[in-house]
């Protein structure tokens, strides 16, 4: 095979192949005809683009873009953990809360209302549809229709009502269980691409059984009778103990019995409109 010749915009092509049909320059560049091998012919109009063979279409003739190697580091993309943000921890750093896995995954929130519904719209905004089963449906019906522009991304239930979700990995489920102190065992429960997101307004008998069955526990402001029992079933030291009474609205601490972290939820402007203000109460 020749030498490859190169064109004058710095671009490598082919040059004449000895029985490769069609062999010569290359369609759009000038021949290698030197001076004086005869005069130029009139200069024929520009052929359509078209299927150089072998090679695609000829495109829009560029410079090349590159970038030296001690540069390539300043590409690099800030890509966290794969969740919803759920708020800001003690260093402002995003916390990533992440809701959709290929196992169950349990949740249990003792807190307020206005949380589990943040949470669960920003789990509309990443794709998921969430499935609420409460016996207050008066105060998801709002939210519910916000989200709803014309596809069901909430859909509300009665307790002991909600039918299978047929959660998949293209199109993940979270179940939020707002089924008041005393929540009885849901027909339906985690699975792969289902989360169940179960509240608790406070501390409840059954409460201990389910932070033995969730994989994460959120906890906002709480008595400290109540923050005593929490501390011995998680496990948290003395110091998480005596601040879970004097939690801020809006602070929740996530916590397993391996790791705990401190998370402040701001709404955006969106979700204050529709939500209001972070609260502890409903």
């Amino acid at each position: 095979m020749a030498t490859p010749m190169t064109a004058p915009n710095g671009a490598v092509h082919p040059g004449p192949t000895p029985g490769f049909p069609g062999s010569g320059p290359a369609p759009g560049f000038p021949s290698a005809a030197g001076p004086g091998q005869g005069p130029e012919p009139d200069p024929a109009p520009a052929p359509p683009r078209k299927q150089w063979s072998g090679f695609g279409l000829l495109g829009p003739r560029r410079q090349r873009h590159e970038v030296p190697p001690e540069q390539l580091e300043s590409l690099a993309l800030p890509i966290g953990d794969d969740g919803i943000v759920i708020g800001a921890d003690g260093q402002g750093q995003p916390a990533v809360l992440g809701l959709h896995r290929p196992a169950p995954f349990n949740i249990l929130l003792v807190g307020g209302l206005w949380t589990a519904q943040v949470i669960g719209l920003r789990a509309v905004a990443t794709g998921a549809r969430v499935t609420v089963e409460t016996g207050r449906q008066q105060m998801w019906t709002s939210l519910a229709q916000a989200a709803n522009n014309n596809q069901q991304c909430i859909t509300l239930h009665d307790v002991g009502r909600v039918p299978p979700q047929g959660a998949s990995v293209s199109s993940p489920v979270l179940v939020v269980r707002d089924a008041g102190m005393r929540p009885p065992r849901g027909r339906v429960t985690a699975g792969p691409w289902q989360s169940v997101l179960t509240l608790l307004p406070y501390l409840s008998p059954v409460a201990p059984r389910l932070m033995e069955n969730a994989g994460l526990v959120g906890v906002q402001r709480v008595s400290p009778d109540e923050a005593t029992q929490i501390g011995r079933i998680m496990g948290l030291p003395a110091v998480d103990v005596a601040a879970l009474s004097t939690l801020a609205d809006g602070v929740t601490l996530w916590c397993t019995r391996h790791a705990r972290m401190y998370v402040a939820t701001q709404p955006t402007d969106a979700e204050s409109g529709l939500l209001g203000t972070p609260r502890r109460m409903d």
